[in-house]
């Protein structure tokens, strides 16, 4: 059986991806994949993702030069949601931060914090 048929995309035809930093562990980010999109990551070792609101694929760091070497991949245990080991260049966020989780709760709010808990 093909790693591409063992993943359980939406009815949209896409699957989440979670990408991490392989040696710090930090969250970074969590973007859409759909096949083709999965297929260019295996084929090039570089983090591809399906752009829901621009309806196209893109590679991390095109425009940027932020990208996402891929390290390491995994499947969970439903076949729903796959992690990305990623070696990152630069920023992983459009914001320019570290990691697109930087606003923590805090009371009733949501509060922008220097470096996000890992």
């Amino acid at each position: 059986m093909s790693l591409l048929n063992q993943i359980t995309f939406n009815d949209a035809g896409l699957v989440p991806a979670i990408a991490q930093d392989a040696n710090t562990g930090r969250v970074l980010m969590m973007a859409w994949m759909n096949k083709e999109a999965f297929m260019q990551t295996m084929s090039t070792g570089f983090a591809h993702y399906y752009s829901r609101s621009r309806q196209k694929q893109w590679k991390k760091g095109e425009s940027s030069g932020h990208i996402q070497k891929v390290i390491e991949m995994y499947l969970d245990c439903d076949g729903d949601t796959i992690l990305l080991e990623i070696d990152q260049t630069g920023p992983a966020c459009h914001t320019n931060r570290q990691s697109c989780f930087y606003k923590q709760q805090q009371g009733d709010a949501w509060v922008t914090i220097e470096e996000p808990v890992t």
